[in-house]
């Protein structure tokens, strides 16, 4: 005690004050760990949604694929979020907008972080249905947040995006690992997620589906017009940043998964060139044999089944999409035949499927003419919601929650719930369970969204998920 009485404190000066680390964060570290997070959305819950999709199927462990289980985290995504906000007020605040120019004009660095928390929430609320909106990522000003319709989110987010999309200045941003710091992507990025977004109300809000799809497709900076415009996210050759499959597969040696059934009973009799980058030929059988699809005890050896290819898919460096010109493609097709744009659906259609294989490295003209030529594939004005649709299942391969989401906006294709279905519905899952969490520690605001939305269970629609 005498010793510290004898001290002046103002001696120490900027003694603690560490030189090694920035006393103001980087924007561009935040954007990146964001990013790395955000891609979570694509594989969150391992194969679940690609399950559910029915791409792929369980070879001996089928409790994802017969819909066990109930209750899905999203805490992970709030956190995300909670970041990208942070980065917004770095750029908005007087004190530091100036030192974070250094990544980046602030108006781009905002916009961009703005884009990526729409396309977040919009992920969030097309699998749970009402999530916290309005009053998350408050932090401690807000740990019961209440839960916002559907509806709410999705008009809100519709003007997020464009008002999102007009603050990019043209310029770059540093740490974007998805877009490569190109602001004019993400303009096309917002743009395109709108056009996604509003055919999603083509049940239940036409009108307003229409008007918001017209809209962005005539917004500045446009949509994504080819495959260099996809919204990729590209893993690496290196163990810290290596594509899940990979690790599954051959880092741990599990032979979990294998190209499902139902895929393989389409692809295959048409003579598909993509069904052999997306899987590879039974080891046993040397042909391409799909798992059957939600068996409880499968009794089927892996090496009699397909596994998914070990190059295009799960590769260490094999890359994921979070949205594609090809599903664009195949989203504006599908305006054209509900009336709300203008255009020739059957060449839309028709290009769709043509960057769906150059997307998967197949550029062969004629194989590509003959397989869209051919009964089953060729355009039909009379079936064509459903050709749409199943092409649209094959583009979205490995996306599977975008499949499965889209499967369960306009039921194609044809799915037949799994025979050894777990859930008291007995039939393909219409959303998630909310976290144990919310029903736990947000009760009042929980009991109050089941009572408006419908039971916390798999068989609850969503706001946009109305029957056929």
């Amino acid at each position: 005690m005498l010793f510290a009485a004898s001290c002046d404190m103002a001696d120490f000066g900027d003694k603690n004050v560490d030189p090694n680390n920035a006393s103001t964060p980087s924007t561009a570290a935040i954007f990146t760990s964001s990013m790395r997070s955000a891609r979570l959305l694509i594989t969150d819950n391992g194969a679940i949604p690609i399950l559910w999709a029915q791409q792929w199927s369980e070879i001996i462990y089928t409790t994802n694929s017969t819909y066990g289980g109930l209750n899905f985290d999203y805490s992970s995504f709030y956190t995300t979020m909670t970041n990208l906000d942070y980065v917004i007020k770095l750029n908005t605040d007087d004190a530091t907008k100036l030192s974070a120019q250094a990544n980046g004009s602030n108006s781009n660095q905002i916009a961009v972080a703005r884009i990526l928390k729409a396309y977040i929430f919009h992920c969030l609320t097309d699998r749970w249905g009402d999530i916290p909106y309005s009053e998350a990522l408050k932090g401690v000003e807000g740990f019961r947040p209440k839960f916002d319709t559907q509806q709410s989110i999705y008009n809100a987010l519709f003007v997020e995006l464009k008002d999102a999309a007009a603050l990019l200045d043209g310029g770059t941003i540093s740490g974007d690992i998805i877009l490569g710091g190109s602001t004019a992507k993400w303009q096309k990025f917002a743009n395109s997620l709108r056009l996604v977004m509003a055919l999603r109300l083509s049940k239940v809000d036409a009108a307003k589906g229409k008007a918001e799809f017209v809209d962005a497709l005539s917004a500045a900076g446009g949509i994504l017009a080819s495959n260099s415009d996809n919204v990729v996210y590209k893993y690496l050759a290196d163990a810290n940043n290596q594509n899940p499959w990979y690790a599954s597969f051959t880092v741990s040696g599990r032979t979990d998964f294998a190209i499902s059934k139902p895929m393989v009973d389409y692809m295959k009799p048409l003579g598909d060139p993509r069904l052999a980058k997306f899987a590879d030929k039974s080891t046993d059988l040397l042909d391409y044999v799909g798992m059957p699809y939600g068996l409880t005890t499968p009794g089927i050896v892996p090496s009699k089944v397909s596994f998914p290819n070990a190059t295009n898919v799960r590769a260490q460096s094999s890359p994921m999409s979070f949205l594609t010109y090809s599903q664009i493609l195949l989203t504006q097709a599908e305006a054209v035949k509900l009336g709300w744009i203008t255009g020739d659906a059957k060449t839309f259609y028709e290009n769709a499927i043509t960057a769906s294989m150059a997307q998967w490295g197949i550029t062969d003209a004629t194989a590509i003419n003959s397989y869209i030529g051919q009964t089953g594939v060729a355009y039909d004005d009379a079936t064509a919601l459903t050709l749409i649709g199943t092409q649209k299942w094959i583009a979205l391969y490995l996306q599977g929650f975008e499949a499965w989401t889209e499967w369960r906006r306009t039921g194609i294709p044809a799915l037949t719930p799994a025979p050894g279905a777990r859930n008291p519905e007995k039939q393909i899952p219409r959303r998630l369970g909310y976290p144990t969490t919310e029903r736990d520690l947000n009760s009042d605001n929980y009991k109050a969204v089941v009572a408006s939305q419908g039971p916390d269970t798999y068989g609850t629609r969503v706001w946009w998920d109305k029957p056929q």
